[in-house]
């Protein structure tokens, strides 16, 4: 009866980070210059693997599907959060609400995707050397990645498209820096439990899917190199999946924590602190770690800059 009474709202407000305008503006900052450092970084990444021939490999093709999307990922959370980080009153329509949560949880599944086929592309160059031009050839490549972008945009349509007919009461206050699923959830006027059954289903299958493929994949890996009678040819192996397990790690751990865990019953600020890491963190990582990491990135780099200067 109390539900029932309650106002039928058509905004959202998110909750400040903190009362205090310097800690408001100091936050801006901060998260301004990790947003641009990220656009840049994942810029160059696609820019430099589009231009360089000799990174139209399949490993480089699928970093630059990866960066690609995280330059939307982030994109699609960060402004926002930075303009109600100046704003006295941080609001979003439902519509709009509903929209991000699509398009963040759909390209947060693409990134899933785009990282198990990057497991797979490692499994084949070490455990399947001989066979790696046919495993992965540039139309399989073009497949694979066609089907992580296509999956990734369908598997959250269906729970977007039930959260978009329910209604939503007072108070209309998110607890959070972006439309997260469980925030929506909580403004519901009505009962959620089937929606919330099916989002919670398809993030575990998505999440722990990709992890178990992913783990398979370098149990592979390590069998093989454990095997490699050279210790100067087990480093070589191992090093070339450093970067991307260092991707792995993150991701998939802040991901699970968030996702694949029995939902608790209580505002918990960590939550903000664990989603800053995939969704705002992660994405500026990415093109460190692969660049830095990374002697053929480097050296295109260099020659890209150089190219530059002359103009």
């Amino acid at each position: 009866m109390e539900r029932a009474n309650r106002t039928l709202v058509t905004e959202f407000v998110f909750l400040r980070f903190s009362n205090s305008p310097c800690l408001q503006l100091l936050f801006f900052s901060l998260f301004l210059l990790v947003y641009l450092l990220s656009l840049v970084g994942n810029a160059l990444i696609v820019l430099i693997v589009a231009l360089d021939r000799h990174l139209h490999t399949p490993m480089y093709f699928f970093i630059y599907n990866l960066s690609l999307v995280e330059l939307w990922y982030t994109t699609v959370i960060v402004p926002k959060m930075l303009s109600n980080f100046l704003c006295s009153r941080g609001v979003i329509s439902v519509p709009s609400c509903i929209a991000q949560y699509y398009f963040f949880f759909s390209l947060a599944a693409t990134e899933l995707f785009i990282l198990t086929i990057m497991a797979f592309d490692r499994y084949a160059a070490i455990c399947r050397p001989l066979h790696y031009p046919l495993l992965l050839s540039p139309q399989t490549c073009s497949t694979l990645a066609g089907v992580c972008w296509s999956v990734g945009f369908v598997c959250p349509m269906f729970p977007s498209f039930l959260l978009a007919q329910i209604s939503f009461c007072t108070p209309n206050q998110i607890n959070h820096f972006f439309c997260d699923a469980d925030q929506i959830f909580r403004l519901s006027c009505t009962d959620t439990y089937a929606i919330q059954i099916l989002g919670y289903a398809l993030s575990s299958v998505i999440i722990l899917g990709s992890l178990v493929f992913t783990v398979a994949s370098y149990a592979q890996i390590l069998i093989t190199i454990l095997a490699m009678a050279s210790a100067a040819a087990r480093h070589k192996a191992f090093s070339t999946c450093t970067a991307h397990l260092s991707v792995v790690a993150i991701y998939f751990g802040t991901l699970i924590f968030m996702y694949v865990r029995p939902a608790v019953k209580y505002e918990s600020n960590i939550n903000k602190i664990v989603a800053i890491f995939y969704s705002v963190i992660t994405p500026l990582l990415n093109p460190l770690i692969y660049t830095l990491r990374n002697k053929d990135v480097k050296e295109s780099l260099k020659v890209l800059l150089s190219q530059i200067q002359r103009i």
